[in-house]
């Protein structure tokens, strides 16, 4: 898997090329990766990514591909044709889907995919309206564990569920879009913990959109954001970190539901 250093990848989560590039212009000295996703790909398509890795930064190509086999894998080779590093496809897809997808990338040389759990705008009672009747904790492990049989090099999922899924499969790359600094909205993620608690809790990569989107001076907060998940990383290397309470409360919270499901 390719390392990212800073662990820190920006969204261009933008309507337009214009808006993209501006932002990759403004923060591409300090960020090492951005996320194209499908409102931006929909409206300006490849080219959005033919834009960032002009500027000189990879590309984390956001498409939460979840079609039937041949099709994921035909979108697997068409992502590698025109240079994405990664690509997120939805572990709800199915065994088959990731192998196919897995299978496209290997004959492709990439991108490195990352299962996608479940998204971050849903919890427990959204999952059980569905029809799924494991908790998010227990979604997380299912299709890690279904990845990794498969092949798949990392998953997305939301930083709540790091900790278990990182004791029970170590070697995957977790990513997590459910992330916001201290004192920021949630949004519309339903499992949020701050950055450093992510990286603590053993996420590889945290992706930021709207807390750095909408900031009066993005390098400030990206250099901020940047400053807090290295003192993260440090402490966990060292292994002189605590949990924090925040993770603490979220695990006891989860267990709780576990309990009740």
């Amino acid at each position: 898997m390719m390392a990212i250093d800073p662990p820190i990848c920006v969204a261009l989560d933008v309507g337009d090329l214009k808006a993209a590039r501006a932002v990759v212009d403004e923060l591409r000295d300090v960020v090492p990766l951005f996320k194209v996703g499908l409102e931006l790909f929909c409206a300006e398509g490849p080219r959005t990514v033919e834009m960032v890795k002009d500027a000189g930064a990879p590309v984390f190509l956001d498409l939460k591909v979840n079609d039937i086999p041949r099709t994921a894998a035909a979108v697997v080779r068409e992502a590698a044709r025109i240079g994405a590093d990664f690509l997120t496809i939805m572990g709800f897809g199915g065994r088959d889907m990731i192998a196919a997808s897995v299978a496209s990338a290997q004959e492709h040389g990439g991108p490195h995919l990352l299962v996608v759990t479940s998204l971050t705008s849903l919890d427990d009672e959204h999952l059980r309206e569905i029809g799924v009747t494991r908790n998010v904790r227990q979604q997380a492990l299912a299709i890690g564990r279904i990845a990794a049989e498969e092949g798949a090099e990392g998953l997305i999922l939301s930083p709540r569920e790091i900790d278990p899924v990182r004791n029970a499969l170590p070697h995957l790359f977790l990513a997590t879009p459910g992330v916001r600094p201290a004192g920021t909205s949630a949004d519309d993620h339903r499992r949020v913990l701050t950055p450093a608690d992510a990286i603590l809790a053993g996420a590889d990569l945290v992706v930021v959109g709207r807390p750095i989107l909408d900031a009066p001076d993005r390098v400030a907060a990206v250099k901020a954001l940047v400053d807090e998940v290295l003192d993260a990383e440090a402490q966990r290397e060292s292994g002189s970190h605590e949990v924090s309470r925040t993770v603490r409360d979220a695990e006891d919270a989860d267990l709780e539901e576990d309990m009740d499901t």
